[in-house]
């Protein structure tokens, strides 16, 4: 009897019906989804530059200044983590956006020091851009809803009570 009572509970709960993988990916909303975006191209790009610095090193480039290989596995590493988290924002994993805020948030050094430091400012002030861009849309505040679980918005009738924060 017990069984079949939990049984009907569980047909009742909607997240029960969806299961573990229904209730962890929901799909995000689009400022996320975005966000995945700009992260997964820095990633797949710290992966293509880690392949380029491989390939140096194998045709013999000068290993004095930097070791090409062991910068190629640290691009490798780097890149292949925001890459990760990139494409878990893309599909609604909630896990990327620690991943995603933390890459945005140490380009944004890396933007000064090309744009002041080394005389690059084509290159820094566009990596600088993006990096802000995509920390602009990790906290928007359907991006904050999401992550938090909560999908209600502000006009919902669920919503109904005063705010008590």
């Amino acid at each position: 009897m017990r069984a079949a009572a939990r049984l009907e509970e569980k047909r009742d709960n909607p997240a029960e019906r969806r299961g573990y993988a229904g209730t962890v990916t929901e799909r995000p909303p689009n400022t996320v989804r975005g966000a995945g975006l700009i992260a997964a191209v820095q990633g797949a790009t710290g992966v293509v530059v880690a392949a380029v610095l491989l390939c140096r090193a194998i045709g013999g480039a000068d290993q004095r200044v930097a070791n090409g290989f062991g910068t190629a596995m640290w691009f490798v590493l780097a890149g292949g983590a925001v890459l990760a988290a990139g494409s878990a924002l893309l599909v609604g994993r909630r896990w990327g956006r620690g991943l995603a805020v933390f890459a945005e948030l140490l380009l944004l050094p890396v933007s000064y020091y090309l744009t002041v430091g080394s005389h690059r400012a084509s290159i820094g002030i566009p990596v600088g851009l993006v990096a802000l861009a995509g920390l602009v849309l990790l906290f928007s505040p359907s991006a904050l809803r999401w992550v938090s679980g909560d999908q209600r918005g502000p006009a919902s009738s669920a919503n109904s009570a005063p705010d008590t924060r």
